[in-house]
């Protein structure tokens, strides 16, 4: 969605459990759907645990799927993202995509804007769970660094990238939050409202 702005901080959370859970994780999880890569060749360098997924072939209609990262995290990225929904967004609304997302040590996700028009009705939030000093977020021709034990959103209508100069792999969890009343959200069904 169009923020306005490139980035909106939200402050710390309480993302403890949820990074736990993530970190606990083998590398099968990590691998087990790799449709995210197959379809955009941005994320190539990426990997994902999928708990929620939006099929938007039938726009506007949306599905969204539990996926199989959903029985090993939901219990603790639940209650996370309705903490930063409850805070930062009206009630009533529908999450139509959450997952892990690790970017490799020396990867990157090349410029793009997120086009779709489901991102353009939802709020994009990153929640870094493991990070480095030299991971920088572009957005909009300028660089960010985003903190782990923080809440952004991010603005996917501006085209951005991420780079992972460090030897480390960079894990944040991510989730689209599409608020009531916005256009096409009665037909989103099957969330984790």
């Amino acid at each position: 969605m169009d923020i306005g702005v490139p980035l909106r901080c939200f402050g710390k959370v309480d993302m403890e459990p949820l990074a736990a859970a993530i970190l606990a994780q083998n590398e099968i999880a990590w691998n087990e759907n790799v449709q995210r890569q197959m379809d955009y060749e941005v994320h190539e360098q990426t990997r994902s645990i999928v708990l929620l997924f939006a099929e938007v072939e039938d726009w506007p209609a949306i599905a969204v799927t539990k996926q199989p990262g959903w029985d090993r995290l939901s219990g603790v990225a639940v209650p996370l993202m309705h903490q930063i929904v409850g805070k930062w967004y009206p009630p009533g609304g529908t999450i139509i995509r959450a997952m892990a997302a690790k970017l490799l040590a020396g990867g990157r996700i090349l410029p793009h804007r997120d086009s779709h028009p489901s991102f353009g009705v939802g709020h994009r939030i990153h929640v870094p769970i493991v990070t480095n000093p030299r991971v920088r977020f572009m957005i909009d021709g300028r660089p960010f660094q985003l903190e782990v034990g923080q809440a952004y959103e991010i603005n996917n209508q501006k085209v951005h990238s991420v780079m992972n100069k460090g030897d480390a792999d960079r894990i944040n969890f991510i989730f689209d939050y599409v608020p009531p009343g916005v256009r096409n959200a009665d037909s989103v069904r099957g969330s984790a409202q």
